[in-house]
């Protein structure tokens, strides 16, 4: 688009002389070409630089963001092959013979441009005043950005709900089933659930298994277009709903559960870890702490991982006496598992079905007296178990959880109203005043430790980014102030992108951070091109550094800034305006953050940029003219 744009205005300003000074159309097209050409491919180095933090983010969101990189930098590389190769041959071939090169510019550019003119010179006659507003306005919106809620990936709209309820472990798949299908009753009455399916329990060899005593209901929903109410006030209401059953009730989507899961082992966006040797003291910590959390506002489905006293009938094998009777202890151990648990001895095939055929003891044997009587083989014949081993009524955990190989329990919570990080910050406050016994400690995990650990990185990677830029553009201008004076243009862009997400009611996520270092590129691509064009006026052309030639050179610029700009705009309104959608919601933070970044970057560029440019770059600009044996910038 620039080069076109520069190959056109040349057109014009060549048909505008008598004919015997006209340029050959090759000879102009390769001109104008080469004329831009440097900064093209500068500009396009420069958005290739601010992409590489994105390759260096590991997990999840390397795996969501890494093809968003590699697809930009691709076709950004296509594009400037293209514009340097293909373009100026169609420019040869097709812009010459156009009839409205004998016309001047259209009637809104004409307009544009006599505004953005009276509008620049005023800013030039007072340009410290205009750059104390813009450091302004920077300043404010680089303080705003640490009260932004912050979260790993911005809310889903999945138009699925999943739920989770819990009861005690031990109970029935009847008693379970019976309570799943009370809530379904209950869900299927928000107005804005279609339909709604049921499970209790998962099969052993499922990846996510779980007992009879966990219930789960898919909720699909109406489309997004259809429904009047929010996500957080669909989840809320079904929540007031469910609210008197006795189960511990989860409510997320199928996806974000999974996200939730992979992050910290547990299906909530909280997940509070207690660690410690004494499966009793581990309850008890919990059920003190899971009272002071739930005063914290905000925080929804708080629960205390289901480990609770199942009863055990306890086998206690007296070894020395059943040396004595000459019986191994493994061999009764193995013996007790085959009878107890049962032994597969064959398949019954019927007709296309298979069914193992297990052997074991009946009910009534598997009771207290009945295992005492069990006989067991020995050298001098069978004698009862009861003769070896103690046998008693007992209880004992459900499970035993380790992490690292420690012992844990997990209290879970997810986020209703408020923003998830506001809720984390409570909960650190509370863990931080809570007394544990020596040898207990606390960990807190979920999406928002993942959202910590990726904006650092970002941040750390960027400021790489930042120096190979700085790199780049000193290598071409040979000017400290030159190339600050076009980084420059990154905090401008900050304006418009802390006020767009604020506007649309985005919290700040990696994918806000991916459209940050996505803006910085694009932006800075803005003042290459326009002071290349202020060097090249006062090179090429023999123009003075004065008022008239940053006047100039700014308003031929105007065009392919605007263009450039309502383009990228253009392509971002399917994300832009499309938020609700199901499968939108990743990039739709990276197009608010790049469209209305890219406002304030264009506004602010057009004006402050030539006022900078006049203030500090005289100096530098002299020095570059003397060095007669450059080329075009």
């Amino acid at each position: 688009m620039v080069g076109v744009e520069n190959v056109l205005r040349r057109l014009k300003e060549d048909r505008a002389k008598h004919h015997d000074h006209r340029m050959h159309p090759i000879e102009l097209v390769a001109h104008a070409t080469m004329e831009v050409r440097s900064a093209i491919l500068y500009a396009t180095i420069i958005i290739v630089l601010v992409f590489l933090p994105l390759f260096a983010l590991p997990g999840m969101e390397g795996r969501l963001f890494v093809p968003l990189g590699i697809a930009f930098i691709v076709s950004t590389l296509a594009s400037l092959v293209v514009s340097v190769t293909v373009t100026p041959v169609l420019s040869f071939y097709l812009l010459p013979s156009m009839k409205s090169l004998d016309h001047g510019d259209t009637k809104l550019l004409a307009w544009l441009k006599a505004s953005y003119g009276r509008s620049l010179q005023a800013v030039l006659k007072r340009p410290k005043a205009a750059l104390a507003a813009g450091a302004v306005a920077v300043l404010v919106a680089a303080v705003a950005v640490p009260f932004f809620p912050k979260t790993f990936l911005p809310p889903f709209n999945e138009g699925t709900l999943l739920i989770g309820m819990r009861l005690n472990p031990g109970v029935t798949l009847a008693e379970s089933s019976a309570l799943a299908q009370q809530a379904e009753v209950l869900v299927k009455a928000v107005p804005e659930v279609v339909h709604v399916g049921r499970r209790s329990g998962r099969a052993e060899l499922d990846e996510h298994a779980e007992g009879v005593h966990v219930s789960e209901l898919d909720v699909g929903l109406k489309p997004a277009s259809e429904m009047t109410r929010s996500m957080g006030e669909i989840s809320a209401d079904i929540r007031t709903r469910l609210i008197n059953l006795p189960a511990a009730i989860a409510i997320g989507q199928p996806i974000s559960h999974r996200i939730d899961h992979m992050l910290s082992g547990v299906r909530s966006q909280i997940a509070i870890k207690i660690f410690g040797d004494d499966l009793d003291t581990l309850r008890g910590q919990a059920d003190l702490l899971r009272g002071k959390l739930a005063g914290i506002p905000g925080i929804a489905d708080l629960e205390i991982e289901k480990q609770v006293l199942a009863p055990q009938i306890k086998v206690s094998v007296n070894y020395a006496t059943a040396a004595q009777y000459g019986v191994p202890t493994p061999q009764i151990l193995a013996t007790l598992q085959s009878l107890v648990e049962g032994e597969k001895v064959t398949q019954v095939v019927e007709g296309g079905r298979r069914f193992a055929l297990v052997v074991r003891l009946p009910e009534l044997s598997r009771s207290l007296q009945g295992l005492g009587q069990i006989l067991l083989e020995t050298p001098g014949g069978p004698i009862p178990l009861s003769k070896i081993a103690t046998i008693e009524d007992s209880d004992g955990p459900n499970q035993v959880s380790r992490d690292d190989g420690k012992r844990r329990i997990v209290l879970s919570a997810n986020a209703q109203g408020r923003a998830l990080s506001e809720i984390v910050e409570d909960i650190r406050k509370v863990v931080g005043e809570s007394k544990l016994p020596e040898g207990y400690f606390i960990t807190l995990g979920g999406q928002f430790q993942a959202q910590e650990e990726a904006s650092r990185l970002v941040g750390l990677l960027s400021i790489v980014s930042l120096v190979l830029m700085f790199v780049v553009l000193f290598s071409r201008y040979k000017s400290v102030v030159l190339s600050a004076l076009i980084m420059a243009n990154i905090p401008l862009a900050l304006v418009g992108a802390v006020l767009g997400l604020w506007l649309s009611g985005q919290p700040l996520s990696v994918a806000a951070l991916v459209g940050f270092i996505t803006l910085a590129g694009i932006s800075v691509r803005n003042g290459i091109l326009k002071v290349s064009h202020y060097i090249n006026l006062m090179r090429m052309e023999g123009e003075n550094f004065d008022h008239k030639m940053i006047l100039r050179g700014s308003l031929e610029r105007l065009a392919p800034v605007l263009m450039t700009a309502l383009v990228t705009a253009f392509a971002l309104a399917p994300l832009l305006f499309e938020a609700e959608r199901p499968g939108t919601e990743i990039l739709h933070p990276v197009a608010v953050v790049i469209f209305s970044g890219l406002i304030s970057s264009t506004l602010l560029d057009t004006f402050l940029t030539p006022a900078m440019f006049w203030l500090f770059g005289r100096k530098d600009v002299e020095r570059l003219m003397a060095d007669r044996d450059a080329g075009a910038l």
